[in-house]
């Protein structure tokens, strides 16, 4: 089938089929096309479709109109398609906590929860991957969802978000063929859990829009350490609105107190297959310890003056406003202090909807949100099989309530008394709830014009410029990874012209990043770069924020260090280093040839933890490698032990040693190649420099080397 690209009449830049000429048949109507006939796109009642890109639309920037029964029966569909589990983000794990206010806000919005500086507000908190299925690995390639309910005194807030800033597509009505080509394939039923295939990527590479995204994805923001050293963003640009009626956009985020932190590709699939869990335990684990994780909420505040002269429109949600050019102010902390009592109950019957807020915060017109807002209701119904989801303990809210809905299956609560409607004209108590114009929700009432059509504006046709901003931010290591992970997918994708046309949006991007993933795929020549509706910008200075080795942790507290020993070992050296990551707030775990443990060379008994083909390096933030001669002449015969040492050469981990140590590394082929990554240690002394060397993460200079 013919290929080419072209400009719509609203400035993007879509592809085209050929030429295309409408027949009809006794088989209804089809596009005669260069390749063959093909079908007509119609609803399901039969109607042909006009426009399968946007939704329906009160002017280029208007909200969508719910009479948009095109999007309503495409959204529909798609959120009944699975049962029982979540059509998206199905694997997530979910804990209890609060939320703190650090400061009133009652100048910029009326929301009760801002009201009171150091009110503290229940939370429950649900992460997850978005394509894999309740059963797939935590460490796939893919956004994370960052869900938080708040149980505010005025109802629950959802802020119901990613651990990206931005999103693949620009309006809702995209959403479904968004997933469906991330998901396995229907004739074949994978893969699943990764995009690496050539239904997804054959899609992204028709969606110009979707480059800011796949650049985001294709870096270590995609491979997050653990849910506790990555960020939470709301997405959309919101409202916040005071008693007196005055509105103030709003961007959410969530910045984790430890810093950020990532694993390498490699490391991330060593993980999967030595802990699929890993993700789920780090947290239940952190918790049960009383390490409570901890994120602090900032805002993005910003009026209409700056979002008229913003270089790219505030609506478009594959668009990120810098840090440097609106701060974030931290309004208040997020604590996660308790597990769940029971898994089903809590994190999987929990029901988010991004329409559940609060007085004094609103929407905006963003055509994205707009359709999330239409959808999730549905969702919540299919999945939980009751309008009166509402009811369950984890959904319900910590407020008074008073309705008139009533029945529908396992209805928990119903009106009492005569009236179930209203208006009417029973006095007191019998009359039931009453409006409360006062304080009461109230939209915001913008002024709206603009003719009913199905069109996205020309301010959202800019595809590339925040890419290439998101790619020049990112550290010359980072940059490696992302173009090593574009290559690693295409890869896998079957089909050489996805891949070419792939590389053709790259080269919108950077130019050397285009070449490096064009070379690594041994293309047989370089693509033309592909149409861009608007041309790339290269004047948007690099973001610091955007960069995860840039904003990485202050210190080695909440990570991890595993601890490799032998009969033998020192005693007083393993005991320095536990102190040591105590003091530090840091988590030991000691890795023997047998779970039992081994015995110091003062006779006393070091439990284990982990058995050594049971607790590899991946599973730590560094490592210490810490045996007698005897043991390490043993271990050398080891796969396992092998594995340990040379993995975590290759992940450019800090690596504490002692004398006896250097025998394995011999046999595991790294003595040679030691660097400023290995700390030796004399003494239990000498464990408090290891773990200052430690907070570094990793030593980077090692990667280049490995290449």
């Amino acid at each position: 089938m013919a290929l080419r690209g072209s400009k719509t009449g609203d400035g993007h830049a879509n592809v085209e089929l050929g030429e295309q000429k409408v027949r009809r048949g006794q088989g209804g109507e089809t596009h005669q096309v260069a390749g063959g006939d093909v079908p007509v796109m119609t609803s399901q009642q039969g109607a042909p479709i006009s426009d399968d890109q946007n939704s329906l639309k009160a002017g280029p920037r208007g909200p969508t109109l719910m009479e948009d029964h095109l999007l309503r029966e495409k959204i529909f569909h798609f959120d009944h398609e699975r049962i029982p589990e979540r059509v998206v983000h199905a694997r997530g794990f979910g804990a209890h906590g609060f939320f703190e206010t650090y400061e009133a806000l009652s100048d910029i919005t009326s929301a009760d929860i801002f009201q009171r500086a150091g009110e503290k507000t229940e939370a429950f908190v649900r992460f997850s991957t978005v394509a894999g299925n309740k059963g797939s690995v935590d460490l796939a390639r893919d956004v994370r969802g960052f869900a938080v309910k708040l149980y505010t005194r005025e109802g629950n807030w959802d802020i119901v978000g990613n651990n990206i800033p931005i999103f693949f597509i620009q309006d809702a009505i995209k959403f479904p063929d968004l997933i469906h080509a991330a998901k396995e394939a229907p004739d074949r039923g994978f893969p699943q859990a990764q995009t690496a295939h050539d239904n997804f990527w054959d899609f992204i590479s028709l969606m110009p829009e979707s480059f800011n995204m796949v650049l985001w994805i294709m870096s270590d923001r995609t491979i997050p350490r653990s849910f506790r050293f990555m960020e939470g963003f709301g997405v959309h640009t919101f409202r916040l609105v005071n008693a007196d009626g005055k509105s103030t956009f709003v961007k959410f985020h969530w910045k984790p107190k430890l810093g950020l932190q990532s694993v390498v590709w490699n490391e991330a699939v060593k993980i999967n297959g030595a802990d699929p869990d890993f993700h789920r335990r780090d947290l239940w684990t952190s918790i049960a310890m009383g390490d409570y994780p901890e994120w602090e909420m900032g805002v993005q505040l910003f009026d209409d003056d700056f979002a008229d002269r913003f270089a790219f429109d505030v609506l478009d949600a594959t668009k990120i406003i810098p840090e440097e050019e609106v701060p974030v102010r931290i309004v208040g902390r997020l604590v996660l202090d308790r597990n769940v009592d029971n898994f089903f109950a809590e994190t999987e019957q929990v029901a988010f909807h991004t329409g559940n807020v609060p007085p004094g915060i609103d929407f905006t017109n963003d055509p994205l949100l707009q359709g999330r807002n239409f959808s999730y209701l549905d969702t919540q119904l299919k999945r939980l099989g009751s309008p009166n989801f509402t009811h369950l303990p984890i959904n319900a809210p910590r407020c008074p309530f008073h309705h008139f809905q009533q029945d529908g299956h396992m209805a928990f609560h119903n009106p009492k008394g005569r009236a179930n409607y209203e208006p009417n004209s029973w006095g007191g108590a019998a009359g039931g709830p009453r409006e409360a114009p006062e304080t009461g929700f109230r939209s915001y009432p913008e002024s709206l014009s603009g003719e009913k059509r199905r069109l996205r504006a020309e301010s959202f046709a800019d595809h590339y410029s925040q890419a290439r901003q998101f790619y020049i931010s990112q550290t010359k290591g980072e940059q490696e990874h992302i173009a090593s992970a574009f290559t690693f997918e295409l890869s896998k994708v079957e089909t050489p012209a996805i891949r070419a046309r792939v590389v053709s949006h790259l080269l919108n991007v950077d130019a050397d990043l285009a070449k490096t993933v064009a070379t690594g795929l041994r293309l047989k020549e370089m693509p033309a770069a592909a149409d861009a509706a608007q041309p790339t910008r290269t004047d948007l200075a690099a973001s610091p924020a955007l960069s995860i080795v840039g904003n990485g942790p202050k210190s080695f507290k909440g990570r991890k260090l595993g601890v490799l020993v032998s009969d033998g070992v020192s005693g007083d050296l393993v005991e320095g280093l536990k102190a040591a990551a105590k003091d530090e707030g840091a988590l030991v775990e000691i890795v023997a040839p047998m779970i039992g443990g081994v015995k110091a060379d003062d006779g006393t008994l070091i439990e284990g933890d982990q058995k050594v083909d049971g607790g590899p390096s991946v599973l730590y933030d560094a490592v210490a490698v810490l045996l007698s001669p005897e043991g390490a002449t043993m271990l050398g015969k080891s796969p396992a032990a092998k594995d340990f040492v040379t993995d975590a050469f290759a992940h450019c981990k800090f690596i504490a040693y002692n004398a006896a140590a250097m025998a394995l590394f011999e046999k595991a082929g790294v003595a040679a190649d030691m660097d400023d990554g290995f700390v030796r240690l004399e003494a239990a002394a000498d464990a408090d420099g290891f773990i200052e060397t430690a907070r570094q993460l990793r030593f980077w200079p090692r990667e280049a080397k490995l290449q």
